[in-house]
């Protein structure tokens, strides 16, 4: 007899995570087992079918814990409280909004996704597995096991646990980026820069988690928090330098994943390379399920610090805070690719719930759980949008993304609907008042002005004040900029007169300069041509078969309710306010 005790586990407090989880183990049998021809459509039904199941567990446990206060499974390796919930049927919705980009495939036949990720790009085997029609189904299980981590990871008070759970959701993260259908090279090249910086966060996380575990002899958040209001409980006890060590490098992990400076370099890269719907999966629910792990750890722990100890701390927050602001709205003013401009404005937000969370108080919590469900409705929405936004050759021929700023000049005259949606998203995220981001950012600012940091608050408004530029630069774009291709048809009709690149051309129609009709063919002529035919090549606004423009419907609503009757959904934010620390 080892006098071990099995623990009694309540099974139906993890069903949030359990179902997704077990769905994703259930897609990979799926890949193996059910023929190619039904695969697709059996993974998407499975992955939105569990997503709406962990919504509603949660949804299930909410009158529960909220009688309670908490429920806990092996002394908090799994615990629940309002504000886990709260930031659980966050990362639910938003996963289940993010699923329905990735599934879309558009009226020209293709999604976002390489037929084959692990396969050179330029090769002939590439080119045979897109001329097969080869689909990319294993997606699906691996957005599974993401989300799942994503559940996990704001609810436990097991420091073990909580780098599982970073693992659990990082790991599907690096192969997904790499998996895009166009740019494959720049696609990879954005999943080892991933892979590689978030490797190094992780084991700062981990060198962290080990200096607690030296100070306290425990890895449970609140068993820390014991020993630092009880030195002699442990030998360690009269070193509390140790353990704040440890807290700024486990922040360090977090703020990784939360894409705050200066952890944010892999920002702007990851986002322009990974496919659009990942990166839209990716900018909503990780940063979610960060700032809620974020906000456990933080209020846990400094809960038990001396005066001395929590100034430090708050001192490192008003950098990390101060810091991404500035670094988000300088320069995403002057990006001109729209996927850089939105991780850049990603950045910046980042910032803005650092700012509400200074105070560690109720207030700030709150404010932190409207504002990841505003910021992830405008940006799921606003990257749903860049996946239906496509360059097209002088033959028709639509390609990929068309991310360069100056191509969405006049979109508004081609695609009004979409333009106008976009431009709400837009609008959102600069703040702008009837708009879920004005109610956001208000909160946050309102927070930190309670807590006696209004400087921070001070600094926000003016960082939000630059950042509206960026944004209505592009809707002005849009919206008052006649498009590329109208001045083209204009210089094309004089019979001479200007290329589509603005180059002189001559009767024929060829570029001045190059080869004209029987001459020899001169050593500038390819590059020459290949150049006009990019130039020439313009922009549509791709129709969606469904899931993409049900997504980019469901995200304005909700920025529009969530701007002009916020005050169910505040109520909600307020309830799951609630610590256990």
């Amino acid at each position: 007899m080892n006098g071990f005790t099995a623990p009694e586990i309540d099974w139906a407090v993890v069903a949030p995570v359990l179902v997704v989880l077990g769905a994703g183990v259930v897609g990979v049998l799926v890949e193996a087992f059910v023929p190619a021809r039904a695969r697709r459509a059996t993974q998407v039904v499975l992955t939105l079918a569990a997503l709406a199941g962990s919504l509603v567990a949660v949804a299930l446990l909410w009158g529960r814990v909220q009688r309670d206060g908490f429920a806990y499974i092996v002394d908090g390796t799994y615990l629940l409280t309002p504000f886990t919930l709260g930031i659980q049927a966050v990362v639910a919705v938003l996963a289940i909004l993010g699923v329905l980009v990735v599934a879309d495939r558009t009226r020209a036949g293709d999604d976002a996704f390489a037929p084959t990720a692990a396969a050179v790009p330029g090769t002939a085997y590439e080119d045979a597995a897109r001329q097969a029609g080869l689909q990319q189904t294993e997606i699906y299980p691996l957005l599974l096991f993401a989300t799942g981590g994503m559940l996990l990871f704001p609810a436990t008070d097991n420091l073990i646990v909580l780098f599982i759970a970073l693992e659990v959701l990082s790991l599907p993260l690096y192969v997904l980026c790499a998996t895009a259908r166009r740019r494959r090279l720049l696609s990879q090249e954005a999943a080892f820069k991933y892979f590689l910086l978030g490797s190094f966060a992780s084991a700062l996380m981990l060198f962290g988690i080990a200096l607690v575990y030296g100070f306290a002899g425990t890895v449970s958040l609140e068993a820390a928090v014991f020993v630092l209001q009880h030195p002699q409980a442990s030998p360690l006890g009269a070193m509390p330098g140790l353990v704040l060590t440890g807290v700024l490098l486990i922040l360090a992990g977090l703020l990784f994943k939360v894409g705050a400076a200066p952890f944010h370099t892999w920002t702007p890269d990851v986002y322009q390379g990974a496919p659009t719907p990942v990166t839209g999966f990716m900018a909503a629910c990780t940063k979610a399920a960060a700032v809620g792990a974020l906000v456990r750890v933080l209020f846990t722990l400094v809960a038990g610090l001396d005066e001395a100890l929590r100034r430090d701390v708050l001192v490192a927050l008003w950098v990390v805070a101060i810091l991404t602001m500035l670094v988000g709205t300088v320069a995403g003013a002057v990006q001109t690719d729209v996927k850089r401009m939105l991780a850049y404005s990603s950045i910046a937000h980042a910032g803005f719930l650092v700012v509400g969370l200074v105070g560690f108080s109720e207030l700030g919590a709150r404010a932190v759980v409207f504002y990841l469900l505003a910021y992830g409705l405008a940006t799921v929405g606003a990257f749903a949008v860049v996946t239906l936004v496509r360059e097209r050759d002088a033959s028709g021929v639509v390609l990929g993304e068309a991310t360069r700023l100056a191509q969405w000049a006049g979109l508004g005259r081609k695609a009004p609907w979409t333009t106008a949606a976009f431009a709400l998203f837009l609008l959102s995220l600069a703040g702008i008042p009837l708009t879920a981001g004005f109610l956001a950012k208000f909160g946050v600012f309102q927070a930190a002005v309670d807590a006696g940091a209004w400087p921070l608050a001070v600094l926000g408004v003016l960082a939000s004040a630059v950042a509206v530029f960026f944004y209505v630069r592009v809707i002005v774009l849009m919206v008052l900029t006649p498009p590329a291709d109208d001045a083209d048809d204009a210089a094309g009709a004089t019979g001479t007169g200007e290329t589509a690149a603005g180059v002189p051309a001559g009767a024929d129609g060829t570029p001045a300069g190059t080869d004209g009709p029987g001459a020899a063919p001169a050593t500038t002529g390819v590059v020459t041509a290949a150049r006009t035919a990019v130039a020439r090549a313009g922009v549509v606004v791709v129709g969606s078969r469904g899931p993409a423009a049900l997504a980019v419907a469901v995200c304005a609503v909700g920025v529009l309710l969530l701007g002009v009757l916020p005050s169910s959904v505040l109520d909600l934010a307020s309830e799951a306010a609630k610590f256990r620390p």
